[in-house]
């Protein structure tokens, strides 16, 4: 009460000169803050100067895998395949093997190209055409001097052309130049690669009704497969084919869901060379596939540097040939990433190393007959050369 005026809001002295019109205005800001920050408990503290940058560090270590775990959120798994039975024994004939999926029986088997893009996979190259040598009448082969990433890169097939000789009367080789533009998405490369070998399968001298196999070095159709495709008629126009997943080495099992390799009928005018889906059909337990299955470390380097998905190397450790080696012998993720699928079931399902598998039983057989060549890529034999 003070002239006959009375004020009931009280005051806190904690804060009695920022309530004053004394001081300078630096003074009065500063006393403002010491209000709040006085204000604030311990608790507040924690939050504001601990677990919130905690927080901003976690996702910018490990915001890839939030969004790859939360997928089935925000994305819907693709349209289910139709899968064709798929029958075979090396005691049945051709025509009733034929027959057991539907279709008829040639007079003659169709010619077969199988067309790929190399990189550095000399051994894999070397074990997927040992095992469709019988049955491919020509070999089309593309290599650039340049990355999918836009880095220059040897031509390593052209260095080792004399390992190849048993295929040169059928070999269809083709060299193309890099556009080594920086910073742009490596898939534009990758498709500009790609539909250059749809020039060299002309030049190779394809023709309609041909069997034509679109699908990277890693991915190898078994022998008997392409043998049943060439002699059996009526067969699908395209056909996916799927494949036993593997990762470093047929030790490390993942799943069957591979299925980008394809067969095509050739259409002149309309078969365009292509890695995505093309059709609703795919033939199961067709061939393998197998991912980083490289015999020295350095080769893993290059491709984690070369390769489409260069972004997943998201720090330089992730290079460390130590680290490498580590991560193949664990089968864990050599970008220390969630499972790319589209149900938390499968995810979880999936998460962590790949288990050991001890099983060789029906892998290709040059692979088996050269196992003492090749021995990095069977079970129990995880140890890389540093190259």
């Amino acid at each position: 009460m003070s002239d006959g005026y009375y004020s009931s809001k009280k005051t806190d002295d904690i804060c009695e000169d920022v309530c004053g019109e004394q001081g300078s205005r630096a003074a009065l800001s500063m006393s403002r803050l010491r209000c709040i920050l006085r204000g604030l408990d311990l608790r507040a503290y924690m939050v504001l100067f601990v677990i919130v940058p905690l927080c901003i560090f976690g996702v910018y270590l490990h915001g890839q895998k939030i969004t790859y775990f939360l997928r089935p959120i925000w994305e819907s798994p693709p349209k289910p395949f139709h899968d064709i039975p798929h029958y075979y024994n090396e005691n049945v004939s051709m025509e009733t093997l034929c027959k057991l999926h539907g279709w008829g029986i040639r007079e003659s088997p169709r010619r077969v190209y199988d067309a790929v893009l190399f990189s550095n996979e000399l051994d894999i190259l070397t074990i997927r055409w040992n095992e469709l040598y019988p049955y491919v009448t020509q070999f089309v082969l593309l290599e650039s001097n340049s990355t999918f990433t836009g880095l220059p890169k040897p031509l390593f097939f052209a260095r080792n052309r004399d390992r190849f000789k048993f295929i040169h009367s059928r070999l269809t080789y083709g060299m193309i130049g890099g556009r080594f533009k920086k910073g742009e998405n490596p898939f534009v490369e990758e498709a500009y690669q790609r539909l250059a070998l749809d020039q060299l399968l002309k030049i190779a001298g394809i023709e309609d009704d041909d069997l034509l196999i679109m699908s990277d070095v890693d991915e190898i159709p078994s022998a008997h497969t392409i043998n049943l495709l060439r002699w059996c008629d009526d067969i699908p126009p395209i056909l996916h084919l799927q494949l036993r997943n593997y990762l470093y080495s047929f030790e490390f099992y993942i799943d069957n869901k591979s299925w980008r390799a394809s067969v095509h009928r050739y259409n002149t005018g309309k078969t365009r060379y292509a890695h995505y889906r093309q059709t609703d059909n795919v033939l199961s337990d067709a061939g393998w596939h197998c991912s980083f299955c490289f015999r020295y470390i350095s080769n893993f380097v290059f491709k984690m540097r070369a390769y489409s998905h260069y972004d997943r190397v998201r720090f330089s450790h992730y290079l460390n040939h130590g680290r490498i080696q580590d991560i193949i012998c664990k089968g864990s993720d050599l970008f220390d990433m969630i499972p790319e699928e589209y149900t938390f079931k499968e995810i979880i399902g999936k998460m962590g190393p790949i288990p050991h598998s001890y099983s060789a039983v029906h892998l290709p057989a040059y692979l088996l007959n050269n196992a003492d060549k090749y021995k990095y890529l069977l079970p129990g034999n995880c140890r890389r050369e540093s190259g």
